[in-house]
């Protein structure tokens, strides 16, 4: 079983070629966060996710986090782990400054969430719930909610949680049935929510559920769901831990992956109701729950690269190791990394991981241009981007993560099939997503109608002219490498193949909803694979000023396995949308049925 070791070159020139980080940090609120700051910090934190919270994931897959009397047992390490991530500040990098957080750019914050998932994606979870908690409340919470629990959030002491889901209601909200009482200066809650990624645990001192219902008096369907926040334990005036709230654990789940993460069914209000107190405005509790969800489907998505990443090490590890076979300019028995077919499984795992990458830090930094850039336009213009990119960070990214860690498996041949290597924990981890925070299906619907047909396409068409500008751009490069120049020239095709879809769809609205998966993936793998060309081009500027460094070579090797064996795809993704959809409609629902 490998050792997962952070790819720290791999992240530097992102931050370089994509982030553009000697600017992005001179943005009002980061001048603190220099790029000589972050140089010593990523390392310190690349040395704690490799050896402390890296040897968990394994025992953390083989015991799982389990009910106990009423009582979540954690899976072995983790509760020490936590600690001592609590303790060095790797719980919220990005944390605001005024309520003790260390006010880092988002793409900081993003590199360190990167080294937590891959090390061990179950554990991630805890502190990536918590952030998504932050981010609420930073948003829509009173200024009382805001003094009395974010600090504690934001360092890690306590822990925050995302309560949406029903026996009844699974992605539809409409159906909640949660209620909440009004009593004097808070809310009775009573009812029982299911799949609350760690909603109890003993590794933080407090947790804050954030927990969607409604009141009695509230009209149905979403437009009469609330928000409301309700601690483990209730806190005091003075800030210290009260009473045990009417909140608790009554199962948790037997899950195909994710082993370490206890995800939980909890029971509110059995004793006469849990104490909670409303966030932002009632009966708009969607609005400030889906702010939440957003934050948490870009973290899923860098989930898929993360653990893609830990896949392809130890794919590579064994590759190296195993030997199989004869290969010619081999000498004897040859490791299994000569054969061609390895080699192509390992450039496609390598490809996808790299891509998705760079998709993410993009959108992210886009995230942080849209709070903090002091032109207002630059906001507007980041916001929107980080809207339209997010369906595709989270369905894209989370697509291809699964053919890279099942490829994981496969590089491993029928050791791939026994647990004791580990491969196989990958697939099983990474399954759950392209299913929690929204399943794929529904980032796809999102993608092609609020992303795409409420705007006229106008937002899709501002990121292909973006995509545009790179080509443009090309021209200006004094480079001779004609490797870049057909890397270009495949960049061209596939916007023209992103604007024959989105022109297709504007044109026949009415069959959005049966072709939006693949115009989530055409645009996906459009925008990844241009972003890869972005960092194909940097690494042949520096070899055409002499560097002779494997790692630039690399990068346009990686870039060029995409171009031939990946973006061919765009190709049945076009064709799949301007086919039209009526074959679905060929059969009904009673055709499914075996015929005996």
């Amino acid at each position: 079983m490998s050792v997962y070791v952070v790819p720290q070159r791999e992240l530097s020139f992102i931050f370089d070629h994509i982030v553009a980080y000697d600017e992005h940090c001179q943005m009002p609120g980061f001048e603190e966060a220099s790029a000589d700051l972050v140089e010593v910090i990523l390392p310190e934190a690349a040395k704690f996710f490799e050896q402390v919270v890296a040897p968990t994931n394994p025992q953390g897959d083989k015991h799982p986090a389990h009910l106990k009397e009423a009582q979540v047992i954690a899976s072995p390490g983790l509760a020490d782990a936590y600690s001592k991530m609590v303790e060095a500040g790797w719980c919220c990098l990005n944390g605001d400054s005024a309520y003790g957080g260390a006010g880092f750019p988002g793409v900081v914050d993003l590199a360190v969430q990167e080294m937590s998932q891959s090390a061990n994606m179950g554990f991630s979870l805890l502190p990536m719930l918590t952030r998504g908690v932050v981010h609420a409340l930073g948003l829509y919470g009173t200024d009382q909610q805001k003094d009395t629990y974010l600090e504690k959030l934001i360092t890690g002491v306590w822990s925050g949680t995302m309560n949406l889901t029903e026996p009844q209601a699974g992605s539809d909200l409409s159906a909640v049935r949660t209620k909440a009482v009004a009593s004097g200066d808070h809310y009775l809650i009573s009812g029982q929510k299911i799949y609350i990624t760690w909603g109890d645990h003993s590794c933080a001192e407090n947790i804050i559920h954030l927990v969607l219902a409604r009141k009695p008096d509230s009209p149905e369907g979403n437009e009469g769901i609330s928000l409301f926040l309700v601690p483990k334990f209730l806190v005091n005036g003075d800030g210290s831990l009260g009473e045990l709230n009417d909140v608790k654990t009554v199962g948790v789940e037997h899950k195909l992956g994710i082993h370490s993460s206890p995800t939980c069914t909890l029971q509110f209000g059995d004793n006469g109701g849990a104490v909670g107190y409303l966030v932002g405005e009632e009966n708009r509790g969607l609005q400030s729950m889906f702010t939440m969800m957003n934050n948490a489907r870009l973290a899923v998505g860098h989930q898929g690269v993360a653990v893609a990443e830990r896949a392809y090490q130890q794919a590579v590890g064994y590759a190296q190791d195993r030997v199989q076979g004869r290969v010619a300019a081999v000498e004897g028995r040859a490791p299994i990394i000569h054969h061609p077919d390895v080699k192509r499984m390992l450039m496609q795992m390598r490809a996808y991981t790299e891509a998705g990458r760079a998709m993410s830090f993009y959108t992210i930094a886009a995230e942080d241009r849209s709070s903090h850039h002091p032109d207002q336009t630059v906001r507007n213009h980041s916001a929107r981007l980080v809207e339209i990119m997010t369906p595709l960070v989270k369905g894209w990214c989370t697509e291809v993560a699964m053919e890279s860690t099942s490829l994981g498996v496969q590089v491993h041949g029928g050791m791939g099939f026994i647990e004791e290597t580990g491969a196989a924990q990958h697939m099983r981890d990474a399954r759950i997503l392209p299913i929690y925070e929204g399943t794929n299906g529904i980032q796809a619907l999102d993608f092609v109608g609020r992303k795409c047909l409420r705007d006229g396409g106008e937002g899709l068409s501002q990121l292909i002219a973006e995509m545009t500008k790179t080509v443009l751009d090309s021209s200006s490069l004094s480079t001779s490498s004609a490797t870049i120049k057909g890397l270009v020239g495949s960049l061209e095709v596939a916007i023209q193949q992103c604007q024959q879809g989105l022109d297709y769809v504007l044109a026949n609205p009415q069959q959005s909803a049966s072709l939006a998966y693949g115009y989530m993936m055409l645009f996906g793998n459009s925008v990844a694979y241009w972003l890869m060309v972005k960092l194909a081009m940097a690494a042949q500027q520096s070899i055409d000023q002499g560097s002779d460094d494997r790692f630039y070579t690399q990068k346009i090797a990686t870039t060029e396995f995409f171009a031939n064996q990946l973006l061919t795809r765009n190709y049945s993704y076009l064709s799949a949308i301007t086919g039209g959809s009526g074959y679905l409609d060929n059969l009904d629902d009673k055709d499914f049925t075996t015929i005996q």
